[in-house]
């Protein structure tokens, strides 16, 4: 199940951390990443998808 979340993480960031904590602070934060770059908000959703 990781492997796909974190398949999600990269095609779209936001997206993988939402199927690993839910809508919450870590959330909001990769979406705001994700906005400043594309980047950020894929190393910071496989970080949170790794983490768990």
């Amino acid at each position: 199940m990781d492997l796909i979340r974190i398949i999600f993480a990269i095609l779209l960031p936001p997206l993988g951390v939402f199927l690993q904590v839910g809508i919450g602070k870590h959330f909001w934060i990769n979406i705001i990443l994700t906005l400043f770059g594309y980047l950020p908000g894929i190393i910071h959703a496989v970080y949170i998808i790794a983490k768990k």
